[in-house]
């Protein structure tokens, strides 16, 4: 027979599904949702407080409750790497963001790939570049998938079964995207936003209380008895190794697609600014939950946990806590996994029919509702990614590592078509197909050499060529580029965005109503 307290643990997580299903379909407000521009950037309304909980919301997955206490736990110290590129990863977003604001207001842009691949008049960039992103995505999804079947399976005691624990919430998200594109994106991760939030501290200041008498005993302990665990540097992480990752994290936080598309969704460029010196304040709950950790370090017996990521589960539910609060706790798992989830189906949808399939097999638009196609891929991408996550004995963490190490190749791209007027076609290709391969090679087949990041190794490869061939060839255009660089410019629109009509440029750009709604 199942207790009382079982159903309240499990109904709480449960009661949230259906309240974030209500919200995300409820949500949609005054956004077209059969135009591509409403549905994949909500018609560029978007205000700070909901884009500031889109960011980091979506930037804080089932790693911010599970992922992070079981990374302190585990390695110790190490974890707080996570701190420094999570305050900074929005830094180069203050500068590009609203650059890209104008230029999507300007010429109809609503992804990443679409107005790198206009500048440089090549539509196999775009090809390439929405493969790196779909293949960066879907080892994402599928860690949110795992996430969520373990924290639905671990709250009911095995009562819902692991295989519809990890589909009923993607269910939920995927009825969302659909009714309501980006707004019922936006308004969910406000909602997970304050849950992850209020839950992450409420745990990472009661743990340390309980089990040790509050955080300076709880560090005095692991001083005293495993001093190691509060060092970085130790030989499974070196300097080198842990600077890097740094970097390569805080560089790369903002090519990530589902995020850099936000630029496009802003409904004016002070609120990208706002949002961006605002968004450190979030990753302040990276704090808490690290404390999470630690405060299991001299408790938890070796040997107890098949995996350091059960460490806040096997707390919870092994203190005397009212079964009310070990629901939320569930609940808030569930909103940090899903506020990514959504965002990354969201815009995995949007790469696949905007920069994959429309320059290779449409590139006119022709009786092509992109729309339409969008929506219809958004359930046939969830079960790609719940067929690895639950059926499939592939090691999804080293594709993780090699996504966030080819991500990172954008870079280069994208700045080059901000502000370097010399970059040219071959030099973009060249660029990023050589990174790229660099990345993948010293991920999977060579040991990276001196222990640093792969995807820093593949940064460099990206930049050089990128640099060197374009240097001896040369661009194509030099009127659309350097009117497409002035478009970026502050001068040449004000911060409202001074809206022209979707899908059009002036003086000569390439881009016309043709093949942009």
């Amino acid at each position: 027979m199942v207790s009382t307290d079982t159903l309240i643990i499990t109904g709480i997580p449960l009661i949230y599904l259906g309240f974030a299903l209500w919200i995300g379909i409820r949500s949609r407000g005054e956004a077209d949702q059969s135009t591509t521009e409403g549905f994949v950037a909500g018609d560029r309304r978007i205000g700070t407080i909901v884009l500031f909980f889109i960011m980091a919301a979506a930037n804080n997955s089932a790693f911010a409750f599970l992922g992070g206490p079981g990374f302190a736990f585990d390695q110790g110290a190490i974890a707080y790497y996570i701190i420094p590129y999570s305050a900074f990863g929005l830094a180069m977003w203050y500068v590009l963001g609203p650059k890209v604001s104008r230029l999507g207001r300007k010429m109809g842009y609503v992804t990443q790939a679409e107005f790198v691949s206009d500048r440089f008049d090549s539509r196999w960039i775009s090809v390439i570049m929405a493969i790196a992103s779909v293949a960066a995505f879907i080892p994402y999804i599928v860690v949110q998938i795992k996430g969520v079947a373990f924290i639905l399976n671990e709250a009911s005691n095995g009562l819902i079964p692991f295989w519809l624990s990890g589909m009923l919430p993607f269910l939920i998200i995927g009825f969302y995207v659909i009714t309501s594109g980006m707004m019922g994106v936006g308004w969910s991760n406000v909602l997970q936003g304050i849950m992850m939030l209020a839950l992450a501290w409420f745990l990472g200041l009661y743990l340390p209380s309980e089990l040790h008498g509050g955080i300076q005993p709880m560090f005095e302990t692991i001083a005293a008895t495993n001093p190691s665990h509060l060092v970085v540097g130790l030989p499974e992480m070196s300097i080198a190794r842990y600077s890097s990752f740094i970097v390569v994290s805080a560089l790369g936080s903002i090519m990530w697609p589902h995020l850099f598309m936000r630029a496009y969704t802003a409904e004016d460029e002070s609120t990208i600014k706002k949002t961006a010196v605002l968004y450190p304040l979030f990753q302040f709950i990276i704090v808490p939950i690290l404390l999470i950790g630690f405060a299991g370090v001299t408790v938890v017996e070796p040997g107890i946990l098949d995996s350091p990521d059960r460490i806040l589960p096997y707390l919870v539910t092994n203190l005397d806590i009212n079964p009310v609060v070990i629901g939320l706790f569930f609940a808030g798992a569930l909103a940090a996994t899903m506020s990514t989830a959504d965002a990354i189906v969201h815009a995995s949808v949007s790469v696949s029919i905007r920069d994959f399939y429309k320059p290779l097999f449409n590139p006119e638009g022709e009786d092509l509702d992109e729309t339409f196609w969008m929506k219809i891929l958004v359930f046939p991408t969830l079960a790609v990614a719940y067929y690895f996550a639950i059926f499939s004995s592939i090691n999804i963490v080293p594709l993780q590592a090699a996504a966030y190490g080819s991500i990172i190749q954008f870079l280069p791209l994208i700045l080059g078509t901000l502000y370097w007027p010399r970059a040219t076609k071959e030099g973009a290709l060249a660029g990023i197909f050589s990174g790229t391969l660099v990345t993948a090679i010293f991920t999977f087949v060579v040991p990276t050499p001196l222990s640093i990041h792969a995807g820093l190794w593949g940064l460099l490869v990206t930049t050089v060529l990128f640099i060197v061939v374009s240097l001896v060839t040369d661009v194509e255009d030099p009127e659309f580029v350097r009117e497409m660089i002035r478009t970026t410019r502050p001068d040449l629109s004000s911060s409202k965005g001074e809206q022209q009509p979707s899908g059009t440029v002036a003086d000569g750009g390439k881009v016309t109503n043709e093949n942009h709604e």
